[in-house]
């Protein structure tokens, strides 16, 4: 596999699920907007659990609705991540590794991204995140060489400033959806705020 790519709006979101439930694990779904072929761009994601991560009729259920929105709106399901309920934990469970693996019968490139919640506080410099790769059937830790998140100092600022004005309280998971269905799990209203906030005229990339 080639290199992997991570932009600002998926970062953002993964950062701000893991930081509206700090006590429990969270995963979700990497998406592509791109087309197949060379790096693998996640140019988005969708938030699904916070609570019983390896509940297989919601994670099934999910997996589905997910499948079928991203037909509609030119994006597949490229990867995998979650955050650990222990923060110094940033290794993949079974759970994790169940669904990366479906993930992959469907794309060959899939990627498993873990958060290391020990290193997400501001004064981390670096992404807070490590990668996984399949290799003849194992996920193997993936060469941080070979992935990119551009413009990592204006995406973790903007980061750092959606958690200060309390924007994580927005954004829904696909448990919360669950739970009221009129929430918006493809997080529309988020999106357009850090669309908002990359943009130049806000001095950002």
């Amino acid at each position: 596999m080639g290199e992997v790519e991570l932009s600002c709006q998926a970062y953002v979101k993964m950062y701000l699920h893991a930081c509206l439930f700090p006590r429990c694990s969270v995963n979700g779904l990497l998406l592509s907007s791109s087309s197949p072929g060379g790096a693998v761009c996640v140019t988005d994601c969708v938030p699904l659990l916070h609570s019983h991560l390896p509940l297989a009729p919601i994670t099934q259920l999910a997996l589905t609705q997910v499948d079928v929105w991203c037909s509609q709106t030119q994006q597949r399901i490229v990867g995998y991540y979650q955050a650990n309920a222990c923060a110094s934990d940033c290794s993949p469970t079974p759970c994790a590794l169940k669904i990366a693996d479906k993930i992959a019968e469907q794309f060959d490139s899939a990627v498993l991204l873990m958060l290391d919640g020990s290193k997400m506080s501001p004064e981390y410099r670096v992404p807070p995140i490590v990668v996984y790769e399949r290799k003849d059937s194992r996920w193997i830790l993936k060469d941080k060489h070979t992935i990119m998140l551009r413009q990592w100092e204006e995406t973790r600022a903007i980061a750092g400033q959606m958690l200060e004005s309390g924007d994580h309280l927005q954004l829904v998971d696909f448990d919360s959806h669950l739970d009221d269905i009129r929430k918006d799990w493809t997080n529309q209203k988020l999106n357009t705020k850090i669309v908002e906030l990359t943009s130049p005229a806000n001095g950002n990339i």
